[in-house]
């Protein structure tokens, strides 16, 4: 079973790694090679081996994901207080489903838990996220209704996505944040010079996704013209051109570092991430028991002082090539 650690002062207790279970319903690959009877073995497998903070959104899908989560849980009888489970609001879609733009409006904030809620198929939501900054909603406004969602009992932790510094104060202000949840991995480090101490400052958990840059770190990575067509890592500027073969080059380390441990460079991107501090849980997110195995295998996994800095300079920030998103994506980045 894996180890334990808290997320918050308010003592959220989840297990070291997490499942992102997003590439389940979305965004990862193409629908033809999501197979719903793996991702929901996958989900299964992952409560047998105490791999049991699961994290989804109403986006993903959208709303499709949640789903997914709750005819798992269904089909698993008594696995929900088994779990700890982590959704978000914050978006708009248009007509088709696509994202357009954020609400974090207080009244939408209750539709979308309500709805989240139902999609599940449960009473409560154990961790809930705003999963990017609405500029036009002060964030006290924001907050304040998740409260009200916690003394009511349908949420029982707050928790912020790609918040910056004045967000994160204003909100840790209104209510206790137990966690902030952003891009955070051996190849992305821009959480390092002032969120990481802040989040330390307050006592705030930091939960990283995309802990292996994407796929990225675990090896085996294709170029971003050799994915699907809606593989939305095809507009990501690390998987292009110059900057693919860069990074190929860069990440060698990682599996360097692996062979020498007899593991996979996935589990050496998880270690480095579990070695940071105790307050940070990643989400590795798989759509495949195999993979999901591999990630929760990390937490056995001891990097030594000598693996822990050569990996900090082989892959410092001037060491990757392009940034994370694009310029529409990062617009929606608060910093």
């Amino acid at each position: 079973m894996l180890p334990t650690r808290t997320l918050g002062t308010q003592g959220l207790a989840v297990p070291a790694i997490g499942l992102g279970i997003m590439s389940m319903s979305h965004a990862y690959g193409s629908p033809e090679e999501r197979d719903e009877s793996e991702s929901i073995a996958t989900i299964h497998r992952a409560i047998e081996l105490g791999c049991t903070f699961f994290d989804t959104a109403e986006a993903y899908g959208p709303f499709t994901n949640e789903e997914l989560l709750g005819r798992a849980l269904k089909a698993m009888p008594g696995s929900r207080d088994r779990v700890v489970i982590a959704t978000k609001f914050g978006f708009a879609f248009d007509a088709n489903g696509v994202i357009d733009g954020v609400d974090s409006r207080p009244a939408h904030i209750r539709e979308v838990v309500e709805a989240s809620l139902r999609r599940i198929g449960t009473d409560r939501i154990d961790l809930l996220y705003q999963h990017r900054v609405d500029p036009s909603v002060p964030i006290e406004e924001v907050v304040g209704a998740m409260a009200e969602l916690v003394r009511e009992g349908k949420v029982r932790f707050l928790g912020l996505s790609e918040a910056g510094e004045r967000t994160i104060r204003r909100a840790h202000a209104v209510h206790p944040i137990s966690a902030l949840q952003s891009e955070y991995s051996l190849w992305e480090r821009n959480l390092e010079p002032r969120i990481v101490p802040l989040l330390d400052e307050l006592g705030i958990g930091l939960v990283p996704f995309a802990p292996l840059g994407r796929g990225f770190l675990a090896g085996n990575v294709k170029r971003a013209e050799d994915l699907a067509p809606n593989d939305f890592r095809r507009g990501d500027p690390r998987y292009q051109g110059a900057n693919f073969d860069a990074n190929m080059r860069t990440a060698s380390i990682v599996r360097d570092v692996a062979e020498r441990h007899g593991a996979k460079p996935s589990q050496v991107g998880l270690a480095w991430l579990l070695a940071k501090g105790p307050q940070i849980v990643p989400i590795p997110g798989t759509k495949r028991r195999s993979y999901l195995e591999e990630n929760v295998g990390a937490a056995k996994l001891s990097l030594s002082a000598d693996d822990m800095t050569v990996l900090d300079a082989a892959l410092a920030p001037d060491k990757i090539a392009g940034p994370r998103y694009g310029a529409k994506q990062m617009s929606m980045v608060d910093r």
